[in-house]
């Protein structure tokens, strides 16, 4: 299966938006991350962690809590290429790209739910 056919919209914003902004946008439209644009390219992504780790910048812009190395998929990779960047880069989102625009965003939840791998050994857990 294709990223393209599990992607979801990706939101977007600048770098100037501050991080109280930014949850708030967030919060609404009750996504994870969204994607900093500038100049039609990606300059950045911002995560619901960054927003938790940053609550005492919350009126600082997005620029100064963004991670700024954005790890990017074309469109037509396939899902479980996603898994393995995902697990590569200890990341949960990945910005999908078509000829060197943004076309939408893919997320654990998205991978989890399309790759098939339902079997999972009792190590997988880890109870407290």
């Amino acid at each position: 299966m294709k990223v393209s056919q599990i992607m979801r919209k990706a939101v977007i914003t600048d770098d100037t938006v501050s991080v109280k902004q930014a949850a708030k946008m967030m919060s609404s439209k009750g996504i994870g991350s969204l994607i900093i644009v500038k100049d039609g390219k990606i300059v950045g992504i911002v995560t619901e962690k960054d927003i938790v780790k940053n609550l005492d910048k919350v009126d600082s812009k997005l620029s100064s809590i963004m991670s700024k190395r954005v790890i990017t998929i074309p469109q037509d990779a396939e899902v479980e290429k996603a898994a393995e960047i995902m697990k590569n880069n200890r990341i949960k989102r990945i910005p999908v790209m078509k000829d060197s625009k943004l076309v939408g965003l893919i997320s654990i939840t998205d991978v989890i739910g399309h790759t098939g791998n339902e079997h999972i050994d009792d190590g997988d857990f880890f109870l407290n």
